[in-house]
């Protein structure tokens, strides 16, 4: 064998090693799920959690995690992005809207230049070029209620859309969009693949809160009852297909689910002791069981890195909740989705890496979703753009233990002109109140929540994890200071250090 024949071997060998050593990367990102509804979290939890539980307690689960929003797209933008969502808009996506992502980096294209398979399966809601497929001159019609929705006819299904998770770092894609906005159809890759033939005309009977699926096109004998199981039963039909090939993946897990409408199926019904949606949970926490499990089935499991997660807090069904169940998602925090106070974005996070990440510990660090973005390309030695993600601090050593956060603040924004901070153990909300649902009289009597009238909110989180005591009028510096320190983070941005690579 010739000197340049062996080199080539050698070069080529050292290049496979050194792809078989990145680990694969899964992130299960749950909708809605309150911090109080996970069981590791909240030991008084009515809803069984046992995959979930099983999976902190073989990695690190953070107490202090927070989603960049109280909503749904915001939150995917900034987990993708590794910057702050308010920086660019504030909204969801709405049905058949443009896509909000442009020329971000995402974290699926930084992981394709170093020779990952990317993939998302579930909730996408960042958007699409409608455009490519709307017939010329279509409009919109109006529903019974005056709501504008588009027929089946508007648009030409067989063409590809553009947009969507292809244009933005995925090998490929499977899904529905958004449980409750048209089209209700299955999408893969570029393309509807179950043609809309029909307006939306079901109602079904959910078992919790209100029927919230918008009017549009609707793919003959859609049974929202099972999308998730569909979405779980291609989730792991894909990590099967991986078995076999060479170099790793990354696989983004957006669940539609415990989103409303709460559709539970039969098997799940009374599985929880808080309801419809506790049902939902369960069998939210039964697809990430079979998840993990086709991982380990497949032999993924001891070299891929688990990230779990959720979108933002429990939606405003929780205060009843509390009533009939005893039941607080958002426990032990004030709130729900879209509040400023901590129910609104203080969210489960669970991080397992056999090996690297000590398994059955719990990290106090505080820690933001915009984050992940810098860690993990810390570990795979990948290098971010000097001008992506404005907002992510490489928590890579923190999560194999190893170092302290170097986060101190975060600040908070769901509704635009609404803002709040977190310093240190500090909560500064700029505004007369952190709440953006109404909150019935009956909970903020009984956890005594009282208006006080001052302009603004600030609580010592350490002392008082529950927002009772607003210490506003009695820390006048502290409000000076953490609403100067706010001021500077929106327009400057922080800074973002990247260490070394994690071992």
């Amino acid at each position: 064998m010739t000197r340049r024949l062996v080199l080539l071997v050698w070069f080529a060998l050292a290049g496979f090693a050194a792809a078989a050593e990145l680990p694969n990367i899964v992130i299960l990102y749950a909708d809605d799920m309150g911090y109080g509804d996970l069981g590791a979290d909240n030991p008084e939890s009515k809803i069984p959690t046992p995959n979930l539980d099983r999976l902190a307690s073989q990695g690190m689960r953070f107490t202090d995690a927070h989603s960049s929003s109280g909503i749904c797209t915001p939150s995917r933008y900034a987990l993708l992005t590794g910057r702050f969502h308010w920086r660019k808009f504030h909204g969801i996506v709405n049905a058949f809207d443009a896509p909000v992502l442009d020329k971000e980096v995402t974290l699926p294209q930084l992981l394709k230049e170093q020779g990952y398979r990317t993939a998302c399966i579930g909730k996408w809601h960042l958007g699409w070029n409608w455009n490519d497929i709307r017939k010329p001159g279509a409009e919109p019609e109006k529903d019974q209620r005056g709501r504008n929705f588009f027929p089946p006819s508007a648009f030409d299904w067989s063409k590809p859309i553009s947009g969507g998770p292809l244009s933005h770092g995925f090998d490929y894609y499977f899904g529905d969009d958004v449980p409750n906005f048209p089209p209700y159809s299955w999408f893969e890759n570029d393309r509807v693949i179950t043609e809309p033939t029909e307006p939306l005309s079901i109602t079904p009977q959910t078992a919790e809160g209100s029927w919230e699926a918008r009017p549009g096109p609707m793919t003959k004998g859609w049974d929202f009852y099972q999308v998730v199981p569909r979405l779980t039963e291609r989730t792991v039909e894909w990590i099967g297909e991986q078995k076999g090939k060479e170099g790793p993946f990354f696989l983004y897990v957006p669940f539609n689910s415990p989103h409303a409408p709460i559709v539970p199926t039969e098997e799940f019904r009374g599985k929880s002791q808080a309801g419809g949606f506790g049902d939902y949970v369960v069998q939210t926490d039964d697809n990430a069981g079979r998840i993990l499990k086709a991982l380990d089935d497949n032999g993924f499991g001891e070299n891929t890195l688990v990230i779990f997660s959720a979108d933002n807090g429990a939606e405003h069904y929780a205060y009843e909740r509390v009533r009939k169940f005893d039941h607080w998602s958002s426990a032990p925090f004030r709130g729900v989705k879209r509040d400023l106070y901590e129910g609104g974005h203080h969210v489960p996070l669970v991080v397992k890496w056999p090996g690297h990440v000590p398994a059955g510990t719990v990290n106090d660090a505080l820690i933001s979703q915009v984050d992940v973005l810098a860690s993990v390309a810390s570990i795979v030695d990948a290098k971010i753009p000097d001008d992506a993600a404005d907002d992510s601090y490489d928590m890579s050593k923190v999560w194999t233990a190893k170092a302290e956060s170097p986060r101190q603040s975060i600040v908070h924004n769901t509704m635009s002109g609404r803002f709040a901070i977190r310093d240190g153990d500090w909560v500064l909300i700029a505004g007369k109140t952190g709440a953006h649902s109404k909150v019935p009289a009956w909970f903020d009597k009984d956890r005594g929540y009282l208006e006080d009238g001052l302009p603004g909110e600030l609580y010592n989180l350490k002392l008082d994890v529950a927002q009772q005591h607003n210490l506003y009028s009695e820390q006048p510096e502290k409000v000076k200071e953490l609403t100067a320190l706010m001021d500077q983070i929106q327009a400057q941005g922080q800074v973002r250090k990247q260490s070394e690579p994690a071992k």
